[in-house]
């Protein structure tokens, strides 16, 4: 029941982590320069998709 306990710990511990790394690593998103979603990996043009978002 304690390794079972202290497992979980461990994992949520190092997921927690993680994703704080990842955060504090990772260049900001800039949504601008995303491609609208519907257009994802189809092949269309990637520019205008965002064109009702507020500057």
């Amino acid at each position: 029941m304690r390794s079972t306990l202290l497992r979980r710990a461990v994992f949520w511990g190092a997921l927690v982590a993680f994703i704080a790394w990842d955060y504090g690593h990772s260049a900001p998103v800039n949504l601008r320069l995303e491609p609208p979603m519907i257009a994802a990996g189809s092949g269309q043009a990637t520019h205008g998709g965002h064109c009702s978002m507020p500057k």
